[in-house]
């Protein structure tokens, strides 16, 4: 994932390598760079020449990671919309943005507190409704976080309060 450049910890820290790849005329670098971030090609290239300050902000830094740890985990249905939660999360606070580019934190790690939230807390589905799905089992539970729910369990994670 981050094979040649690491894990980087900030934007800022992506923006001081892209800096002195630039100054030393090393575009392969920065499509590296960019890719391993998952910043935008067209981004890097504007930025390759000159027309930008930065390569990104703390906001493309964030979505970028997200969709480079996307790549990684297989995610599906409920979990895909976790992943919404999470860069809406990005664009609606800069301090959510900021964590999730923090080392050690990760797509995988968040989706895993969600998915613990959601073990500890399954509630037993009503017969009527089981017997409408056409579920026989004498006993159905299911514990998926709300929306709100689990917005607060995506930013406790990252800003390190208490996942409960």
């Amino acid at each position: 994932m981050f094979d040649r450049f690491g894990e980087f910890d900030s934007a800022e820290e992506i923006n001081e390598t892209a800096v002195n790849l630039r100054k030393e005329g090393d575009l392969q670098g920065l499509k590296v760079l960019a890719a391993e971030n998952g910043i935008d090609a067209d981004e890097m290239e504007a930025f390759a020449r000159g027309e930008l300050l930065y390569l990104c902000d703390d906001l493309t830094a964030a979505l970028g990671k997200i969709e480079v740890d996307a790549k990684q985990v297989d995610c599906a249905e409920i979990m895909e919309d976790w992943v919404e939660y999470i860069k809406v999360q990005c664009i609606e606070r800069q301090d959510v943005a900021k964590a999730v580019r923090r080392k050690g934190k990760s797509l995988s790690g968040c989706i895993a507190e969600l998915l613990k939230w959601s073990l500890k807390h399954q509630h037993n589905v009503d017969k009527e409704i089981m017997k409408a799905a056409g579920i026989s089992a004498g006993r159905c539970t299911l514990g998926i976080p709300g929306m709100a729910t689990a917005k607060k369990i995506i930013t406790d994670y990252y800003l390190g309060g208490e996942v409960r």
